[in-house]
């Protein structure tokens, strides 16, 4: 008898045990090496662990499948906040997402003294279940040294769940999150300075109130302003995307810019910073007076995440041409005149994927205009001309076609031979063949 008893409590302890190693592996993983960083707090890789314990809806940044009978309903809670709602509802505030960085950044170290950081969070009648993800990733995810506090600017929303009910909520988390309310609608930029005027960190973060953060996010952010607190940083942005909440991890060859025009593109990171890195893309990529790096993308003080993002964002999408078949985007890509007009996933954050339908039915990204000069295209991008012709497009939004009134045929999705390009063919009605134009501008 005596030797059964001892043979339970020495398969309890060695059962517990192991249960220990497993979850001290998962800790120190999620945590990325946390105890180097004054970070002792148990409580976001215990919420990690157990958000990876069960399939849930979005776990590891999956796409959410809505059943058939649900699709009506999920229609109409899109046009709320021009996202798929009931899918954001049905992921965890705490979701697990995939570490995407390069190895390279993964193994990085940082110094102990980095500056801590304020998170300024502006939202205006935002989703219950988005802005508080927003919030839950940057806790989770942020050595808690580093995360000073929180403020969150209320730019006069009317929904009732954003007053007393976010209050109560707030007040509960461990990290200190301050309500500022805005007397009357004041748009972004006011609503931003308000929160910077407010902010009691060394370094102001501000973030979208509908992306997640994810794992090693802040750091690299932060050092690039302790090496140089002139610098302004912004980290790579990937997509969450606006119909499924699947995350998408973006490219850490391109680099955000502006064009002549104002407008906000994605460029090819040039060869000249290619040469300069000797070929180790976690070293800062320079743009003008702006470095990015790692996977943050970085360029001071001030730290800008925006859209559905990489430190993750999930955003509306503006003015994209978005296939129904793929669910991607004609996307410019970056590329010049007389090349090839793109086809990338939807990041909903305008840049290459802004389009506008003009009034000449021209489909126009800045002065350059889709154009195909024969059958099956291929459809590049050449100056506007005002002609029609060879650029003359006609949307049907019943049908959801894009005519190319010359050829007669229609725009559809790239062939096997080229994934990345949009082609024509001979109008069959097929899905591959229907274009969402969203928030298309009619401009003359």
């Amino acid at each position: 008898m005596r030797r059964f008893v001892y043979c339970k409590v020495v398969l309890t302890t060695s059962l517990v045990w192991v249960l220990v190693d497993v979850f001290l592996l998962l800790y120190f993983s999620e945590c990325n090496k946390c105890d180097n960083k004054k970070d002792h707090s148990l409580l976001p890789a215990l919420r990690a662990v157990m958000s990876r314990t069960h399939e849930a809806p979005g776990e590891m940044g999956k796409a959410v499948v809505i059943p058939k009978d649900e699709q009506e309903k999920m229609k109409e809670l899109f046009k709320i906040n021009q996202f798929n709602l009931m899918a954001s509802d049905m992921i965890a505030l705490n979701r697990s997402l995939p570490d995407v960085r390069l190895d390279g950044c993964k193994t990085k170290t940082y110094p102990d003294d980095l500056p801590n950081t304020s998170i300024v969070i502006v939202f205006h009648n935002e989703a219950w279940s988005t802005l508080l993800r927003t919030i839950h990733s940057a806790i989770n995810r942020s050595p808690r040294h580093l995360l000073l506090e929180i403020l969150l600017v209320d730019d006069a929303s009317e929904r009732d769940f954003l007053k007393k009910k976010l209050e109560d909520h707030v007040v509960t988390l461990e990290v200190p999150v301050r309500i500022l309310r805005m007397e009357q609608r004041s748009g972004l930029i006011r609503a931003r300075l308000r929160g910077a005027a407010a902010t009691r960190g060394q370094v102001i973060t501000f973030l979208d109130a509908h992306c997640e953060c994810t794992v090693g996010w802040l750091e690299p952010l932060l050092a690039r302003i302790k090496e140089d607190r002139r610098a302004v940083v912004c980290p790579i942005i990937d997509v969450i995307s606006d119909e499924t909440f699947e995350y998408m991890a973006g490219s850490d060859m391109t680099y955000g810019g502006f064009n002549w025009k104002l407008n906000f593109r994605w460029y090819p990171v040039p060869q000249r910073e290619m040469d300069r890195r000797k070929g180790d893309r976690t070293l800062p990529v320079r743009s003008g007076s702006a470095m990015c790096s790692g996977r943050p993308h970085h360029t001071a003080s001030l730290v800008e995440l925006s859209g559905w993002m990489s430190s993750k964002i999930s955003s509306t999408s503006s003015h994209q041409i978005r296939n129904v078949e793929t669910n991607q985007c004609v996307d410019n890509m970056g590329r010049k005149e007389n090349e090839k007009v793109g086809f990338f996933n939807c990041h909903g954050m305008g840049g290459n994927q802004v389009f506008s339908y003009t009034a000449d039915k021209e489909i126009r990204t800045d002065d350059l205009c889709l154009d195909a000069s024969r059958l099956n295209g291929p459809v590049v991008m050449l100056k506007c001309h005002h002609m029609k012709g060879n650029q003359m497009f006609e949307y049907d939004a019943e049908r959801l076609t894009l005519l190319h009134v010359n050829s007669n045929q229609c725009l559809d999705m790239p062939s096997e031979d080229d994934k990345m390009v949009p082609t024509l063919r001979d109008c069959s009605g097929r899905r591959s063949q229907q274009w969402i134009l969203r928030n298309m501008t009619l401009s003359v």
